[in-house]
């Protein structure tokens, strides 16, 4: 057996999230309170009695996802005695869920990652004015077939770029919002059987976030760094990484660039990955997972019962 275990991004928060492994699990619950402590917000109470507009907000949703992939690591060492560095072949987060990556992984510390992102959030939220950035789900068109979409939409004003390379027909544009709209009016002349667009507040992964990763580079500087102790796949390589220093370089470039996450699959499949498992909140990840690989098991591990079973399979 070789494990991948891979952590969610925005969009997989739910209001809710987290109670029940807090309710269960002492380990769980001092995850939540070391992050509330680090933000000096009661995080928790959004995340559990909040509204949904709360958590969806890019400065709430980051370090609560990110949370709750840490409190389900941190129930499987301290109540399960699984410590993921020993069963880990590599790890990997989509966008934010990189950060989670590199937190169990050993990189950062749970309280500066839960920092690190709250600064995230904020900076990609100031870099671009509402209104003037966008994102759109291209559904049916290969990361090799959007280029002349792309290409249509873009002239000397404004712009789109391929931010999310999800996974086969499964391709997410970024970029001013007069490129996003003519994307999605014109995608089925290029062959794609939908277009739409998301309910997101900025531009991401577009170089529209170009303060936002300046912003991320003055942040890790406040920061203490270790080497991975599991290879992390970066987004922007598709390929994995345990020198700290490039770590962050990786972060750093995350900001403004392409999320390769249909090449980290293959990635782990062209390693003998047998199994990739979604810790934390949602099923987004492992769901393309399994439509994309066919030999792989992949499955999500977030209640009280699927650790339960992933501890005892471990």
């Amino acid at each position: 057996m070789k494990y991948a275990f891979v952590f969610p991004g925005q969009g997989s928060q739910f209001v809710g999230m987290g109670k029940e492994l807090a309710e269960n699990f002492k380990s769980a619950k001092d995850v939540f309170e070391e992050v509330n402590q680090a933000l000096g917000q009661n995080l928790y109470k959004v995340m559990t009695e909040g509204s949904d507009a709360d958590l969806t907000l890019t400065t709430n949703a980051q370090p609560a996802l990110m949370a709750v992939s840490m409190a389900v690591v941190r129930v499987l060492e301290k109540e399960f005695k699984v410590k993921l560095k020993d069963k880990a072949a590599y790890v990997a987060g989509h966008s934010l869920g990189e950060y989670s990556a590199a937190c169990a992984a050993g990189v950062f510390s749970l309280q500066d990652t839960a920092r690190l992102l709250r600064i995230r959030g904020d900076a990609m939220q100031k870099a671009v004015p509402v209104g003037v950035g966008g994102m759109a789900a291209v559904l049916g068109l290969s990361y090799q077939d959007i280029g002349a979409l792309v290409e249509a939409c873009n002239d000397s004003h404004y712009y789109c770029v391929a931010a999310n390379d999800n996974s086969d027909g499964q391709v997410v544009l970024s970029g001013h919002i007069q490129a996003i709209e003519k994307a999605i009016e014109i995608a089925s002349e290029f062959g794609a059987k939908k277009c739409l667009r998301l309910p997101v507040s900025a531009p991401f992964h577009s170089p529209l976030m170009q303060p936002a990763a300046e912003a991320m580079a003055h942040a890790f500087m406040e920061v203490e760094a270790h080497d991975a102790e599991i290879p992390i796949v970066a987004n922007v390589l598709a390929d994995t990484e345990t020198e700290k220093k490039e770590i962050i370089k990786n972060l750093i470039e995350q900001v403004t660039g392409t999320v390769r996450w249909r090449e980290t699959m293959a990635f782990f499949d062209d390693n003998d990955v047998t199994d990739i498992v979604e810790l934390g909140a949602g099923k987004v990840l492992s769901g393309m997972a399994k439509r994309s690989l066919k030999d792989i098991n992949s499955f999500a591990v977030y209640s009280v019962q699927d650790i339960e079973e992933l501890a005892k399979n471990l």
